[in-house]
């Protein structure tokens, strides 16, 4: 059976505190196999949740936190650091571009990279484009520092094949076709603008199936926001290269490796990549089968519910 999850929760419902948690706390920890006085990169910092987990899981272990949006470094990660003091050091950029912020930043020793792929529920909410139920203008981008084109000129300007491929392929949209026919009458009468006209004209394009697509937990328009916002920000590219790169700036005196992937496509690029640098005799999978979240967790954290967690441990030399 084809293996499908979405990330994207009923924001309609959505609690700013359940959105908060991290996810696989206990479980990255576990298999981060912290040491004392380790250094370890967490290259989606986010609202800090691992990055906390990890120092205080390990009193001696030090965590240089990465993200490419600013403000979330400054509203959540200067607070951090008044706790934690020099353990934690904060660091704006991409993780797709790992390599070359480690070098700059002259990071000699990395004991264990976490990356969580999934959006943050508050980027979501709060950045214009990412949110259905939030009338915002269609931008996506996920950082205007890193990404000049918008979800508003691929929508409008995009031609009609590429735009079916980038419903079909990444966001798995088995009615691309309907929902691209009527896209393309509806921007030659007006531009398509904001969120919530183009939701709105994903649900007319499902119009026939809307009732069976209503019993699902997300909004008809979900894997549609998905796909742009993946294609916008190269969501894929930027997991190949931090996946190489990753193997390559690990300590090779057991360096963990540890991915979080909310995305069926995301997920079988980590699974990819792993089982093809342990033929190589790169690193070692240790994690025997993907890891989910147990009942306790997702009774708490729903947003959980299509987190996958694969670990793998640089090979000793």
């Amino acid at each position: 059976m084809k293996e499908e999850f979405v990330s994207e929760i009923d924001e309609s419902q959505a609690d700013i505190q359940v959105l908060h948690k991290p996810v696989l706390v206990n479980e990255v920890i576990q298999y981060m196999n912290l040491k004392p006085g380790g250094v370890y990169v967490d290259v989606t910092f986010g609202t800090g949740g691992h990055t906390r987990a990890i120092l205080d899981a390990e009193p001696t272990a030090q965590v240089i936190a990465l993200d490419w949006d600013g403000s979330a470094l400054d509203t959540y990660g200067i607070p951090l650091q008044e706790i934690y003091q020099d353990r934690l050091r904060l660091v704006w950029g991409s993780f797709a571009h790992l390599y070359k912020i480690v070098k700059k930043e002259k990071i000699k020793q990395i004991d264990g990279i976490l990356a969580d792929f999934g959006t943050s529920q508050i980027q979501i909410l709060q950045q214009p484009g990412f949110s259905i139920y939030r009338e915002t203008d269609l931008d996506m981008r996920m950082s205007r520092s890193h990404y000049h084109v918008t979800a508003k000129e691929l929508i409008n300007f995009g031609e009609p094949e590429k735009l079916r491929e980038i419903f079909w392929q990444l966001g798995e949209e088995r009615y691309a076709k309907e929902i691209v026919d009527l896209l393309v009458q509806e921007r030659r009468k007006q531009s398509i603008e904001t969120t919530t006209q183009l939701a709105a004209l994903v649900v007319r394009a499902v119009a026939k199936n809307y009732r069976q697509a209503m019993r699902k937990p997300i909004h008809p328009a979900t894997r549609v926001f998905q796909a742009l916002r993946m294609y916008i920000n190269r969501e894929l590219d930027n997991i190949e290269s931090f996946l190489a790169a990753s193997v390559q700036l690990l300590s090779d005196q057991g360096g963990r490796l540890v991915c979080i992937s909310f995305h069926s496509l995301e997920d079988r690029i980590v699974k990819s990549v792993f089982r093809e640098d342990q033929e190589k005799g790169l690193l070692d999978v240790v994690t025997k089968k993907v890891v989910m979240a147990d009942k306790e967790e997702l009774a708490a954290n729903p947003s959980c519910r299509s987190a996958r967690l694969r670990a793998a441990e640089i090979r000793k030399k």
